[in-house]
């Protein structure tokens, strides 16, 4: 058996401190790479030394495998781990990790090359007697054949791209009318996600469950599977908060389940962390595909099953055998985790961009963060916006859940849009409470509930503590000036609130972001032996503060939080002017950064409301902007291959 002594991570962010988490436990040594964008992530602040990569887009850096390789050779590492995402299904890279005469912790190339196209993998299932999903995965790609598969196989249906995953390249189509728009658009997003733009069509299953089983398989022949995880809470085909084992899962399904993911690892020679998935239709289960990979949701199979599988990799990958065989392994209780991303679930889950200027999560015994970010660190446009995963354990369903809601409700970010609110809302629901969802039930509710959002209004205690907030910033500038101040004794730059006739006092103008027409004054004076008497909008406040938490942002915005949500706090210059409103009249603008793909219309044209006036990429992922209402397109302003920043007017449009 060879052994691993150091370890290139061809990946970045939390995957890539989940990884050096293991390789410092094991004594391995760890090497980082990283692009322009990535120069001060965390992961290479982690990881024991670092080499660059490339320009900050993907395919130049964590896609180049030359480049890649070059940073395992400058290194001197001798084996390297790809994480998930970017290589990390790519049997090519496999190929040339082993001709460089360096280890692949990952499976076999035949391996993923056989599972890497969805469409090849389901024949190859078929053989081994893993029921399938009635679909089609013929290499023919002209509109007319897959239209004729739809209509064979019956709406409604999924049209998916062939290679990768994630949800990207995937659209739920109802009615044949929107085949074709739906075909255009997985085949664009496949192929810049994935370099292949072949699609597969599959009867789509409206009400089912997503489960999927984590197998386990060494170079001995021996494989094994770790139990089963629910990750059925989706939206737009992505992941939201998963869980294991399964609610309601039977030993008798399980074992049936498990025996299949097993069948199907044997078929292809596996070796390695794998995920096979599943549609789970009452009791009858479906195989949808096998990701040759460790997976993003593999820390609740980990908690549930005392195992670190990045460990099992390593050692696997080094020639060992599998630490345990199947009759060793049970469940321990019930795990979740959820996804904590920079997006906005108000505008359909859009990514946001920006700097985290303040990140909290709780530090308590049963939670446990996986996150490649820290306070500082900015969520970029070139890669997936997850900020972290929140995963949590506990003796049962119920116990895990509760432990979920209080470790997400503990959370805070500040800086930039999230979609924590929307996780907590989830937590709370009683059909997530009672386990009675399957994948459309995030997408049937359209948009999330208004009792899902835990911004409050502001209350007395909440401006209290905001002033408090913002007199004691005041008062740290005013001693930062006192101290470049050369004439030490002059009164301008006394910070100890000293006035000749009355005691000092401070005014701190507020505004509530839910009602901000609406300001409020909080008056504070300075007490002789240390503290403030404070008076809002003319009434004393001497209340309790107690559990409230204040945190400022760049905007000059003052989130205060509590159990029950937070307020969010402006802060009014009452000598300022007002500010001319600096977007155009009229104008659709870029609700985040991204390049426009396709411009539909053009000056002059007359359209309803909804009509598509052109399309928007952020993060590999497509976003359609339309007509607000029947009118004429005054100007478009930018062309197919433009950069746009978010605010940026695209259109301007006459209502």
């Amino acid at each position: 058996m060879s052994v691993i002594q150091r370890l290139l991570i061809a990946n970045r962010g939390e995957i890539a401190c989940r990884v050096i988490a293991t390789c410092r436990r094991l004594g391995i040594e760890s090497v980082a790479v990283y692009s322009d964008a990535d120069r001060d992530a965390r992961h290479v602040r982690l990881a024991d030394r670092a080499e660059y990569i490339g320009p900050a887009p993907a395919a130049e850096s964590y896609l180049n495998v030359a480049a890649v390789l070059k940073a395992a050779a400058q290194s001197g590492a001798d084996a390297i781990h790809p994480g998930y995402g970017f290589l990390s299904e790519n049997a090519g890279f496999a190929d040339a990790v082993g001709k460089a005469g360096l280890i692949f912790v990952g499976p076999p190339a035949d391996a993923v090359r056989a599972m890497g196209s969805k469409s090849a993998s389901k024949k190859l299932m078929e053989k081994a007697g893993v029921p399938l999903v009635p679909g089609y995965f013929g290499a023919k790609q002209d509109f007319q054949t897959l239209s004729k598969a739809a209509d064979d196989i019956g709406y409604p249906v999924l049209v998916k791209a062939s290679a990768g995953g994630g949800g990207k390249g995937m659209r739920v189509v109802t009615a044949k009318d929107d085949l074709k728009d739906a075909v255009d658009g997985a085949k664009r997003e496949a192929k810049a996600s994935f370099g292949d733009d072949q699609l597969m069509i599959e009867k789509y299953l409206d009400r089912a469950r997503h489960v999927e089983i984590q197998i386990f398989a060494d170079s001995f022949g021996d494989v094994v599977h770790l139990f089963e995880r629910d990750c059925s809470l989706q939206r737009r085909h992505q992941k939201v908060i998963e869980e294991a084992p399964a609610p309601g899962m039977t030993v008798h399904l399980r074992n049936a389940m498990g025996q299949a993911a097993v069948d199907a690892a044997r078929a292809v020679g596996y070796v390695g962390a794998g995920t096979v998935e599943f549609m789970l239709d009452g009791d009858a289960f479906y195989f949808i595909e096998m990701n040759t990979r460790l997976q993003v949701e593999h820390p609740v199979t980990e908690l549930i099953a005392g195992v670190d599988l990045v460990e099992w990799q390593l050692r696997v990958a080094a020639g060992a055998p599998l630490p345990m065989a199947q009759d060793d392994l049970v469940i321990d209780g019930h795990a979740f985790e959820a996804r904590l991303y920079a997006e906005d679930p108000d505008k359909g889950y859009l990514p946001q961009t920006g700097t985290l200027q303040h990140l909290v999560f709780p530090d308590r015994v049963g939670v446990r963060i996986d996150t490649g970010v820290e306070a500082g660190d900015r969520v970029s446009v070139h890669y997936d916006p997850m900020i972290a995963k929140v995963i949590v354990h506990g003796p049962d369903r119920q116990q895990a859940l509760a432990s979920l809601r209080h470790a997400l409700a503990d959370t805070r970010v500040v800086g930039l849009p999230t979609n924590l609110d929307f996780l907590i809302g989830i937590c709370d629901s009683k059909p997530f409470q009672r386990a009675k969802i399957d994948t459309r039930w995030l997408d049937r509710l359209k948009a999330p509930k208004a009792g899902w959002r835990r911004q409050r209004a502001a209350t007395p205690a909440d401006l209290a503590s905001a002033a408090h907030f913002e007199i004691s910033a005041r008062g740290v500038k005013a001693c930062e000036r006192a101290a470049r101040s050369e004439d030490s004794h002059s009164p301008w730059f006394r910070t100890d609130g000293w006035r000749m006739i009355d005691r000092g006092h401070q005014d701190v103008h507020l505004a509530d972001t839910l009602a901000p027409d609406a300001a409020h004054l909080v008056s504070a004076t300075a007490r002789r032996h240390g503290g403030f008497d404070l008076v809002i909008d003319g009434v004393p406040f001497d209340a309790s503060t107690e559990g409230l938490r204040v945190l400022g942002d760049d905007a000059g915005f003052l989130h205060v939080f509590s159990d029950e949500g937070r307020a969010v706090l402006s802060l009014i210059d009452p000598a300022a002017d007002d500010e001319d409103d600096a977007r155009a009249a009229g104008g659709l603008t870029a609700p985040m950064p991204g390049k426009v793909t396709a411009v539909y219309v053009k000056a002059g044209d007359a359209v309803k409301r909804g009509t598509a006036l052109l399309m928007l990429e952020a993060m590999k992922m497509e976003h359609t902007i339309t007509a607000p209402a029947d009118g004429t397109v005054a100007e478009v302003r930018f062309k197919p291959g433009d950069q746009v920043d978010e605010g940026a007017a695209l259109v301007v449009f006459d209502a």
